[in-house]
């Protein structure tokens, strides 16, 4: 018999360990099928690695509340439970908070073993003080909560595990949090929703190749390359209409692969290909059925052909029509999984978020005057608006600001 006193140790593991996951030796009997069915959730995300740790977390904080704090198995679980859980992730046991972010499982003494130091939650910061910071989650955290729990037990209704689910009876959710008329629209998409959208491209191509291989290719590099719309369609250069072809991707003589484009103003730039586009330039010319896995140096077949393969798409319209229906189809299952919130933000999304986003995160890794010229910036102070700040440190570092010497 588990107390609340219990300690927390982390349950699941990685990928590979869940797919033949032994039940925790000191989970009571009455919630192994729980644990089984749990299991089983996240490995439906295995192949989206940003979603399933956010997934794992949320999971993982549910189930130990679960099993050894409220003692419920999930046929039980009623919504005055899971109004009990929220009001627990606004103010846990002391000794259920990690005084930082660690490993769940590390290696000691040739074992994979819990980190005895792991915990379902961390501290915030210090203040600028030196004080330590009340844990309080915030109002962004507990609707991220109130999302992941409705995609969990809409999953375990589709598996016939259970028969109701509860998040939907919460009828006053905004004690938990202030309900809002909008939300704050950024021009990228986060991490979880990019996920969304190219498993959806993927999962697009793989039922219906002959319409969505073309999707697939058109999502990748709009974000892998920075491109704008208007430099996968015919466009008018002094007076001479430009084509992108297939050997506008090229290699050089170090053979390393460039693709070449006509951006804003006019101005032609050429833009580093990583393998990941080269890998989805090969498949994209493999279902063309092309000659030859990449193109050659005067390779005149159309980039993005139409309905006739020798003929290029016309208009940029037809490339929103493309991206907006994986958009869409993403936006459902994101609802579907209960993150109602990131796919109403996703709704407002347009084409030209992708270039956004792909140059949101490559600046975080590379040299941002490397992403200045593929993305064909006049100035670096246009790639520096791609920087992310957080917020939090940002402000924590305002706080020591004085007005008088």
């Amino acid at each position: 018999m588990v107390t609340k006193k219990y300690i927390p140790l982390a349950i699941f593991d990685d990928i590979d360990a869940l797919i033949d996951a032994r039940i925790p030796q000191t989970l009571p009997a009455l919630f192994h099928h729980d644990f089984k069915q749990a299991c089983t959730y996240l490995l439906a995300y295995q192949h989206k690695a940003t979603t399933f740790r956010v997934y794992r977390r949320e999971l993982e904080r549910f189930c130990q509340w679960q099993w050894f704090f409220a003692q419920v198995p999930l046929h039980d679980i009623e919504t005055t439970d899971l109004e009990n859980y929220l009001s627990f992730c606004q103010m846990p046991p002391k000794h259920w908070i990690a005084p930082a972010n660690v490993k769940r499982f590390i290696f000691k003494n040739g074992q994979h073993i819990q980190n005895p130091v792991w915990r379902p939650f961390v501290h915030r910061p210090p203040d600028n003080t030196g004080k330590p910071t009340p844990h309080r989650l915030s109002e962004k955290s507990l609707r991220d909560i109130l999302g992941f729990l409705t995609g969990f037990f809409n999953h375990c209704l589709q598996t016939h595990y259970l028969t109701k689910n509860p998040v939907n009876l919460i009828k006053q959710k905004n004690r938990f949090y202030r309900s809002r008329q909008s939300e704050q629209v950024t021009r990228r998409l986060t991490a979880l929703q990019w996920d969304f959208v190219l498993e959806t491209a993927e999962a697009l191509a793989q039922l219906e190749p002959n319409k969505h291989e073309r999707t697939l290719f058109v999502i990748s590099v709009l974000f892998g390359l920075y491109l704008r719309i208007s430099e996968l369609v015919p466009r008018t250069v002094n007076e001479i209409v430009r084509i992108p072809l297939m050997k506008d991707f090229y290699q050089d003589s170090e053979e390393n692969w460039w693709f070449r484009t006509i951006g804003k103003g006019n101005k032609e730039r050429d833009i580093a290909v990583s393998q990941s586009v080269l890998n989805a330039l090969i498949r994209w010319r493999e279902h063309l059925k092309c000659d030859t896995a990449l193109p050659f140096h005067n390779d005149q077949q159309p980039l993005i052909p139409g309905r006739n393969p020798y003929k290029p798409i016309q208009s940029t319209r037809q490339i929103r029509r493309i991206v907006k229906t994986c958009f869409d189809v993403a936006i459902s299952k994101m609802e579907a999984e209960g993150l109602a919130d990131k796919a109403e933000q996703l709704r407002h999304a347009t084409v030209h978020w992708l270039r956004h986003t792909g140059i949101s995160e490559d600046v975080k890794h590379r040299p941002r005057e490397h992403v200045r010229d593929d993305a064909g910036h006049s100035s670096s102070l246009i790639t520096d608006k791609y920087i992310d700040i957080n917020r939090e440190e940002r402000h924590h570092s305002a706080q020591n600001k004085v007005l008088s010497n």
